[in-house]
């Protein structure tokens, strides 16, 4: 699906620039059906808009959060389809946040056996670690945090 976007739109240097992806990538997610619909210039160059910029820092998050790509091409594709999906929609975003969280929970676990060792090496040494500390008086304060 390609619109024709105004003749002030981003190209693919310039959203290169702002997202941190590179020229590469932008046309992979377009080619394998990430995208909702680059437009195009006159003459037929990418022309981004900016809520291309927001679908692309989505589907970045999306990925950097573990989201398979055929995850996000059937999330694309719901979109693209427009209203009529949005319980399917919902159930594919849930279960993909029911994964962050459980993969925070167990980073949090890893995050507090180093924080242990660290606390005990430095006393070994005789010092104390400032960072750990300060955990351990937010986890005193806050019993509901994962531990």
């Amino acid at each position: 699906m390609t619109t024709q976007a105004h003749s002030n739109g981003l190209s693919i240097a310039e959203v290169a620039a702002r997202t941190g992806l590179t020229a590469h990538t932008l046309r992979y997610y377009e080619r394998d059906g990430l995208m909702l619909g680059v437009g195009r210039n006159g003459s037929g160059h990418r022309a981004y808009s900016e809520g291309d910029l927001g679908w692309i820092t989505l589907i970045t998050r999306l990925r950097s959060t573990g989201m398979p790509i055929r995850e996000i091409r059937r999330y694309a594709e719901m979109v693209r389809d427009g209203s009529g999906n949005e319980e399917a929609r919902l159930a594919l975003l849930r279960a993909h946040r029911d994964r962050v969280r459980a993969q925070l929970e167990e980073t949090a676990a890893h995050l507090d056996a180093i924080e242990f060792k660290v606390s005990y090496y430095a006393a070994a040494v005789g010092e104390t670690d400032p960072d750990a500390e300060l955990i351990a008086q937010q986890r005193r304060a806050e019993p509901s945090a994962p531990r």
